[in-house]
């Protein structure tokens, strides 16, 4: 059975079922190294710096869970964490990160974050929960800076007012009875539902957004690799 965690400082949640596929490697985007560490432990490190006293959980596919544990062979300073089995959707992988917490603390902060985001800001994650705490949400999220176009069915397109819009980040921070009966009331193929804002605005519940980051970049392709490692060199220098 699986050990419930939690203590009233609140949980990060941190979903990284993601694949090598668009990297053009075998090993998941998450395991591949970051200034010497995989992209995963440096992200666990961010939040254990911001909030150390907030639960840890990481949820990975099920096939990856040995290889995580073998990695982190070499890092024994990793930030203690509980890693769960995912699922075959990032809603389905949120859900079992959800079902590992303590079912006694609705009223917590959760956060859930993306594996691949290694760089976001510790203010970001900090203001992220203390929001939520006094809000009910708070979404990670920053201004577009290119032009916008909607594209028509007909092909055509056009223009759209950028700023009414925001690139949506995470961490994304909830009550977790909120994110509880939210995630119930959704099928995990829901193909509409691409991050917990969505899900839990589905719901009813009102999206409180606060200042992203753009250096909280999330790492997908071999340029974002390459990016984030010069930003690390720049944060690690300021820090």
């Amino acid at each position: 059975m699986t050990k419930k965690m939690g203590l009233p400082h609140g949980f990060a949640v941190i979903v990284a079922g993601g694949s090598g596929h668009r990297m053009g490697t075998t090993v998941p985007k998450q395991f591949l190294l970051l200034a010497g560490e995989p992209v995963l432990l440096r992200t666990l490190r961010r939040f254990a710096n911001a909030v150390p006293t907030a639960a840890r959980v990481v949820v990975l596919p099920a096939a990856e869970c040995a290889r995580w544990q073998a990695l982190l062979a070499d890092f024994p300073d990793a930030p203690t964490h509980q890693v769960i089995a995912g699922g075959a959707t990032r809603l389905a992988s949120v859900r079992a990160g959800l079902a590992a917490l303590n079912r006694e603390a609705d009223s917590a902060i959760v956060a859930i974050h993306d594996g691949v985001r290694p760089l976001v800001p510790i203010a970001v994650i900090q203001a992220a929960y203390h929001v939520a705490a006094g809000q009910g949400s708070a979404v990670a999220a920053v201004a577009l800076k290119d032009s916008l176009r909607r594209v028509l069915p007909d092909g055509s397109s056009v223009h759209e007012d950028r700023a009414a819009f925001r690139l949506v980040q995470t961490p994304q921070c909830f009550p977790l009875g909120v994110l509880r009966a939210a995630y119930a009331a959704v099928a995990d193929t829901d193909a509409a539902l691409t991050d917990d804002a969505s899900v839990v605005a589905r719901h009813g519940h009102a999206i409180g957004l606060i200042e992203g980051s753009y250096e909280n970049l999330k790492i997908t392709t071999p340029d974002d690799l390459l990016l984030a490692e010069i930003l690390f060199r720049r944060q690690s220098a300021i820090s």
